[in-house]
């Protein structure tokens, strides 16, 4: 039968096994703490959240009130607001970093391929908020006037594109908060998904090609499918980092609780509405309201995460 004793291999000093030891035990020791601390975040949002949920019970998830005078909290509008920027956001973003990562990899001179690599990972360290204010002074009002009005103008509201794309043309809608999170996510995604085809063996590549396979075609049958476990795991923690934006969000999203009924509609996240809303809140309930939507937000990207876990296994070759 295996055992786990360490022992100290022949001609290696008297202190090596217990060094070993250590190192085990200090390796174990980070790794629980990590889960206990995780564990705390969770208990103690699910404690503090405990009284929203009491009171509101299940209508708490489906109820768009959200109404801090009359002290009744629903959290619908915001959980929508969440997956609906989240997943137009990757909808974007995804297609274009695949498409910034192709061209430096397959197409970019190699004289001109790290410098703009490095410009893209520079473009992932900008702060949130600089995003958000860019977001509302230069983005909402170009959108406003060049999409927004030209579509209200063009399509009648009881038609199929106009209900799709109805609203208060002022750039503070669901539809340009996506647009923000795409473009916070988009460097991100693309300086990772080139790190995951320079992984692909140029000798692979050089066979593909060998054969007379197009770059579409490389890409298609031998890039992709080499790193799609990678790619998997980039698009989950993309979303995830979508889910969780804060600042940039709150900017230009328009804050309204009620549901989105179209893409230009305001609306709300739930880290937009406790970013909001937390210092402002000075009754009990309104607290727990505020805690018990962080606690959903965490169940949402524990959700998204065990959702790549089972795509990772799926993927696995």
């Amino acid at each position: 039968m295996a055992t786990t004793e360490l022992a100290s291999p022949k001609g290696a000093p008297p202190g090596h096994a217990l060094g070993e030891i250590l190192f085990r035990y200090a390796c174990l020791g980070a790794a629980t703490f990590l889960l206990a601390a995780l564990a705390g975040v969770v208990v103690s949002l699910f404690i503090g959240g405990l009284p929203a949920f009491r009171a509101f019970g299940f209508g708490f998830l489906t109820s768009t009130t959200w109404n801090p005078v009359s002290e009744v909290y629903g959290a619908a509008g915001p959980i929508a607001g969440t997956l609906i920027t989240s997943f137009l956001s990757l909808l974007v973003a995804l297609p274009l970093a695949l498409g910034v990562s192709v061209f430096l990899v397959e197409f970019c001179p190699p004289r001109l391929s790290r410098p703009i690599a490095i410009a893209v990972e520079l473009l992932a360290g900008i702060p949130s908020i600089v995003y958000g204010m860019w977001g509302l002074f230069v983005l909402a009002p170009w959108f406003a006037a060049h999409v927004q009005l030209p579509i209200a103008l063009h399509f009648a509201p009881d038609t199929f594109v106009g209900k799709i794309f109805s609203g208060t043309p002022n750039g503070a809608d669901i539809f340009t908060a996506s647009l923000i999170l795409a473009i916070m996510i988009l460097p991100y995604m693309a300086a990772v998904f080139r790190e995951l085809f320079l992984t692909v063996p140029p000798q692979v590549r050089e066979a593909a090609y060998g054969l007379g396979c197009t770059p579409f075609e490389v890409i298609k049958a031998v890039v992709i499918p080499y790193v799609r476990r990678g790619m998997i795991g980039v698009i989950m923690l993309g979303l995830g980092r979508a889910l969780g934006e804060t600042m940039a969000v709150t900017f230009i999203i328009g804050n309204s609780h009620s549901f989105p009924h179209s893409l230009f509609d305001s609306g709300s996240t739930i880290a937009s509405t406790v970013a909001n809303e937390f210092a402002e809140a000075t009754s009990d309930l309104h607290t727990s309201a505020l805690i018990a939507l962080g606690f959903l937000l965490f169940v949402i990207t524990f959700i998204v995460l065990a959702l790549a876990r089972l795509l990772l296994r799926e993927a696995k070759i």
